[in-house]
């Protein structure tokens, strides 16, 4: 009989026994309550000897889903498994109601329940509730997959990440912990006097980062609108108005490939601050990246992928030119921005080009191609050309770049930041530099921002801006080799149609 035939067999079962239920007028009952949840179990009573739990009786109403159910003449075991963890269930046939041992050994793995009972201990030195009383709450009509077998299968882990989250616990930690660090950032931020915003998810002209939006359209007002890529404008729009530090935990959507670190809907932290500039928020990042170090491990050192990763700072600082220089013994300070070199430099690495770009931007693409996947210790590259840095101001001293940093962990960009262009009048012809890019075929090239051009007029003080990427933060701190891992419901292509 073929694994697929068997299963079918097995849900038709379920689905029997579910209509007996239903006949009966006993299915997905909700008026069970549990007392306590099965960490606090083990928190409160592990220690507890089997005498002092046979003298005090002490009561306890647990539910959650069988995960395992070994049945013996007249009494059985069963795991149950709720939010915190795992107690043992044990079921005897002369102590509960009459006839519900037996109904009990007709209840499957997967399925739900609720017990009420006693703690004990038994010959293993196991916490155990002693069952007085249990009820079926919902019936699972599809079987756990076995354990090594359906964890082994990474599709549907992600497609079905419902089931990776009742057999994997690793699984369902990887998710906790991604909910600490996002409280411990939102902690993070208010101590130091920022507010936390909203800003909108569809914006009428795509802006705010590099990259391609998603487009949508809006029948009542008939107009075009994209999904956000990027909070910034607006969040800047909010410091002209007066609100000094700002911030926002955002789902950004961006139309691009899939891998292993990038998927087309993803959350950032972005944050500006009025009266900073990049150099204040390296610190920022400093300080941050350490804190939750302390915070979820106890220590300023973790383990990613078998490297050890330092977030005692101050961490490493280079130019974006100087880490091209280091990683391509043929470039040096003399050819670094000669355009004609650059391109025949490119070539040989296929860089793909056309006749739009100037030095600073093939200079980002050697930069990405050659040096990125280098930068394990966490690094700070700075000074990108402002050709790839539209929102960016300009260097004092050298106009070729600006004054923006980017933020690497074991080969990955993990934040962007930099002093913000508050000149409207340059923000204005980097915003037409920007459209000629979209006018030959440049995707990801920005639009004209007229609202925001007419925001910046009245007047933005110096300002520093940062994005971080929550979704490859918690990669690195969950030790998670793919985005895919840290995302609940990761993008999927659709399933072929089931008959």
């Amino acid at each position: 009989m073929s694994e697929d035939k068997n299963e079918n067999d097995l849900i038709r079962e379920r689905r029997r026994k579910l209509s007996e239920y239903r006949k009966e007028g006993v299915a997905f009952p909700n008026d069970f309550r549990r007392s306590i949840l099965a960490d606090d179990l083990h928190k409160n009573y592990d220690d507890s000897s089997k005498e002092e739990l046979e003298v005090n009786q002490i009561p306890a109403s647990v539910s959650g889903r069988i995960i395992a159910k070994r049945v013996m003449g007249k009494a059985s075991f069963i795991k149950l498994q709720d939010v915190s963890g795992q107690i043992q269930v044990r079921m005897e046939r002369d102590r509960l109601p009459e006839g519900l041992y037996q109904e009990f050994k007709k209840w499957d793995v997967g399925d739900i329940i609720g017990v009420s009972g006693v703690l004990f201990k038994t010959n293993t030195n196991e916490l155990t509730v002693l069952a007085d009383t249990s009820i079926l709450l919902t019936k699972s009509l599809r079987p756990l997959p076995e354990k090594f077998h359906g964890l082994s299968n990474q599709e549907m882990r992600y497609r079905q990440r419902y089931v990776d989250l009742i057999m994997n616990e690793k699984s369902r930690n990887v998710f906790i912990t991604r909910s600490k660090i996002i409280t411990l950032i939102r902690e993070f931020m208010n101590t130091r006097s920022f507010l936390e915003v909203e800003t909108p998810m569809m914006h009428s002209i795509p802006g705010g980062a590099v990259a391609r939006p998603f487009e949508t359209h809006h029948n009542t007002l008939d107009m075009k609108l994209f999904l956000r890529i990027a909070p910034e404008l607006f969040l800047k729009r909010l410091v002209v108005g007066g609100f000094e530090r700002v911030y926002e935990i955002n789902r950004n959507f961006r139309n691009e490939g899939v891998s292993t670190q990038h998927n087309p809907e993803f959350t950032m932290l972005e944050l500006y601050q009025a009266y900073a500039d990049y150099e204040d928020f390296m610190e920022l990042i400093e300080d941050m990246m350490s804190e939750i170090s302390v915070r979820i491990y106890k220590s300023k050192s973790i383990t990613y992928q078998e490297k050890e990763i330092n977030f005692k700072g101050p961490f490493h600082r280079m130019t974006m030119e100087e880490a091209i220089i280091k990683y391509n013994p043929d470039l040096n300070e003399k050819n670094i921005r000669d355009k004609n070199f650059l391109e025949k430099y490119a070539n040989e690495l296929s860089i793909k080009f056309d006749e739009t770009y100037n030095a600073g931007k093939i200079q980002a693409d050697i930069f990405e191609k050659t040096c990125e996947e280098k930068l394990i210790e966490p690094t700070f590259i700075y000074a990108y050309p402002t050709e790839v840095s539209p929102l960016s101001r300009r260097n004092d001293s050298d106009p070729f770049i600006t004054d923006r940093f980017e933020f690497f962990v074991f080969g990955r960009e993990l934040a962007n930041g930099f002093s913000e262009l508050n000149d409207p009048e340059d923000q204005s012809e980097r915003f037409k530099a920007q459209v000629k890019m979209l006018e030959h075929g440049d995707n990801e090239a920005m639009s004209y921002d007229h609202d925001y051009i007419r925001a910046l007029e009245y007047g933005l003080p110096p300002t520093a801006g940062l994005g971080i990427g929550i979704d490859r933060l918690v990669m690195l701190f969950t030790d998670s080799a793919s985005i895919r891992d840290v995302l609940l419901f990761p993008y999927m292509r659709n399933e072929k149609n089931e008959n």
